[in-house]
């Protein structure tokens, strides 16, 4: 079931041609990436669909109904993690919440449920500066969770953190992935992640940016811990080099 969809999304700035007919579909549930070089066009198709900007053709759809320069209807998540440092880990969290109207001690009662679940569980006083790189994408993940648990876009949310802290949550996320279910849209420039991560890859490329070919990812009969360690693994990074022209 395809719960968002962009047609033939077309979008000029500066009088220059940035995207043009991008055509992807997100099923509930469902991880995908957009993988290309930069430049290309990918956070310009993200403020697209997130109502940021209107594109100059084309349609955004969710659920079957258009919303073309709508924001709030999609939850997006940037590079850095974007945590106030005056507030707590709780009310950092809790913040979509407390914007949509909700009582403060609601909003922090519901927001707290969820901190054990993104392993935050007694973190709820502490504030930003106190947490790890890692910590602190949890806690990102919960409130962009909180702000919308039907479709998330991901900017390239792992890229600040060291290589063995990306790995951690990398498999984290796989984790949680498989139980909350939240259909999400990655940005990224690593290959690697975008395999070991994703159900579909979209490739990106162009200028203007278009989507020059989308990779189906095959995690059946793999334990997605181990994915990076297989021969299929490499056969779906070899053509991804290939396609961005790195190889």
């Amino acid at each position: 079931m395809k719960l968002l969809e962009t047609k033939n999304i077309t979008k000029q700035l500066d009088n220059r041609n940035i995207i043009q007919d991008v055509n992807l579909y997100l099923n509930k549930g469902e991880i995908i990436s957009l993988l290309g070089v930069s430049g290309v066009g990918k956070t310009t198709l993200f403020n697209i669909i997130a109502g940021i900007l209107k594109p100059d053709r084309g349609e955004v759809l969710l659920n079957g109904d258009i919303i073309n320069g709508k924001s709030g209807n999609v939850s997006y998540m940037l590079q850095k993690d974007m945590l106030l440092a005056h507030l707590s880990v709780l009310d950092n969290v809790a913040l979509p919440l407390f914007v949509r109207g909700i009582s403060h001690k609601e909003a922090r009662k519901r927001a707290k449920e969820l901190l054990p679940f993104f392993g935050l569980d007694g973190f709820e006083k502490k504030y930003p500066a106190q947490l790890s790189g890692g910590m602190r994408q949890r806690a990102a993940f919960l409130r962009t969770y909180l702000f919308s648990d039907e479709v998330a876009l991901l900017d390239e949310p792992f890229s600040a953190l060291d290589a063995i802290t990306k790995q951690d949550m990398h498999k984290w996320y796989i984790q949680i992935m498989k139980q909350i279910k939240l259909s999400t849209i990655f940005i990224t420039h690593d290959i690697d992640e975008a395999i070991l991560l994703s159900d579909r890859i979209y490739i990106m490329a162009g200028k203007p940016g278009t989507l020059v070919k989308e990779i189906i990812i095959d995690h059946q009969q793999i334990e997605r811990e181990d994915f990076n360690l297989t021969v299929e693994f490499l056969y779906y990074k070899k053509e991804i080099l290939q396609l961005l022209g790195t190889n």
